[in-house]
């Protein structure tokens, strides 16, 4: 594939909390996961860059998890400092990008790429959210094993009980037994942001509801400690997108995730590695 020009602006690596927030806030809902892992017990194993125009005005950021596998890499802005970002400051050998379609063009001049997922990011705030009514109760500590049952059948991973403190989950349970939950991704108060996440029903079970119910519960939560509750969802997923939709929330923008390696070779060692989180990667599942 043929290089794509860009004319390079300036990037820099940074640290600034205020500086990294005041961009991100351009659009805080496409933000969300940084926004919410800008003040979290992750914050120390985050590096940031930012590009900057010729006056000297940011114009885009990237935000990459520091780890021996390949980590979420998130894009946001111009696709020109986008490519400088990644040229220059956040050069990890391989990632799991989070962008959107308009910085392919930037990624691929330094990345091969696996096929992309699409998903939507959807939001909902207090005025746009309608309840739905259901049976979900909060889940604490003493619930860790349950919820660890009913996500292994969907997300091959196992959570510590820390989760059920540092966010909020809700589950229903049939029979005493738990057959649906959702739960926080994150939970920013200082930026008024948090992210739904890791919904899951038992295949048993599904079709009755549940996973709209505990959804329900998790936002309306949330949304007593923040304006703003974001969510992503499979853009092909029409029946969770439905549900959503019956929420109150609405579209805000496509994303698309995808695994990348550095085209400067490399990735061969780490191809069994990308395989497994491939398939292993949590997705929410109705």
């Amino acid at each position: 594939m043929a290089a794509v020009p860009f004319t390079q602006p300036r990037a820099r690596a940074v640290s600034d909390r205020d500086e990294i927030a005041a961009f991100l806030r351009t659009d805080r809902r496409y933000a969300a996961y940084p926004l919410g892992d800008l003040d979290s017990s992750a914050r120390g194993k985050l590096s940031w860059g930012i590009a900057y125009d010729e006056a000297g005005r940011a114009i885009a950021l990237a935000m990459h998890h520091d780890g021996l596998v390949p980590q979420p890499l998130f894009l946001m802005g111009e696709p020109a400092g986008v490519h400088a970002v990644l040229a220059s400051v956040i050069k990890p050998r391989d990632a799991f990008f989070q962008s959107t379609e308009a910085h392919d063009a930037a990624i691929t001049d330094l990345y091969e790429l696996d096929r992309a997922t699409i998903l939507l990011r959807m939001v909902v705030d207090r005025a746009s959210f309608a309840p739905f009514a259901g049976n979900a109760e909060r889940l604490g500590q003493a619930d860790i094993d349950d919820l660890n049952r009913l996500y292994q059948l969907g997300f091959r991973a196992g959570f510590p009980s820390t989760i059920l403190d540092e966010g909020l989950y809700y589950g229903v349970r049939i029979g005493g037994r738990l057959v649906s939950a959702a739960g926080t991704h994150v939970l920013n108060p200082r930026e008024g942001i948090a992210v739904v996440g890791n919904v899951m029903t038992h295949t048993d079970f599904r079709g009755h509801g549940f996973a709209k119910a505990v959804t329900s519960a998790v936002t309306a939560a949330l949304l007593d400690r923040v304006p703003d509750v974001a969510l992503n969802v499979h853009a092909d997923n029409a029946p969770a997108v439905a549900a959503y939709l019956r929420l109150g929330y609405r579209e805000h923008r496509r994303l698309t995730e995808r695994f990348g390696r550095r085209r400067a070779g490399g990735w061969g060692l780490m191809r069994p590695i990308r395989e497994a989180m491939r398939f292993g990667w949590p997705r929410d599942q109705r």
